[in-house]
């Protein structure tokens, strides 16, 4: 019987079980089966959301880009983002992804008036009062090496905090850095949209 997990990921965290260059990893903050792995990834400097599971067959549909799975983001970038800029990024921008060019597909991205109500971030950002910042919520369909950061890049916006909120409808909206839940086969193929 497989077992399913959903975690915030904290930052500073490696979205794996064993540590590199002294690194904290998962299971720093975890106990799930020691068959179970993270279904994707996030990057050491991200949070949110990550799925962990001994079930093969979900990575395979989660990751397999044809099914284009929405994925959510809250962004915080410099700069305050112009209507040109968010064109761009909705458009599709220029990336690299192991060293050869590559179009991002189009996306979702709204700048936000307020804040996410996200926990806070430990250390915090680091803040200057000389530039401004923002907040956009991302939705792509993909999920390659480092995207949204390197899209926001590519149109003069540079992250400063990047949370993956939801897949699909598989939220960490009640979740704080370092928790888990777990959940069945059944409940997390529905928010996720498989069969």
């Amino acid at each position: 019987m497989n077992r399913y997990f959903f975690i915030y990921k904290p930052y500073r965290v490696l979205s794996q079980f064993t540590s590199e260059s002294d690194k904290k990893c998962l299971k720093d903050f975890f106990s799930v089966p020691s068959n179970a792995y993270p279904v994707g990834r996030l990057d050491y400097d991200s949070e949110g959301l990550l799925i962990i599971t001994d079930d093969k067959k979900l990575n395979h549909l989660l990751l397999d880009p044809r099914r284009g799975h929405k994925r959510e983001y809250f962004v915080q970038v410099e700069g305050i983002p112009s209507t040109y800029q968010i064109s761009m990024l909705e458009k599709g921008v220029g990336i690299s992804i192991d060293g050869k060019k590559y179009l991002t597909m189009p996306c979702e991205v709204s700048v936000l008036d307020n804040p996410p109500d996200v926990p806070e971030r430990f250390p915090p950002i680091r803040v200057r009062k000389t530039v401004p910042d923002s907040w956009l919520r991302l939705i792509l369909k993909e999920g390659k090496n480092r995207q949204v950061r390197k899209m926001t890049a590519a149109v003069g916006l540079p992250t400063l905090r990047l949370i993956r909120w939801k897949i699909e409808n598989l939220s960490v909206k009640n979740l704080h850095p370092g928790d888990m839940m777990e959940i069945t086969k059944k409940d997390l193929y529905n928010l996720l949209h498989l069969k």
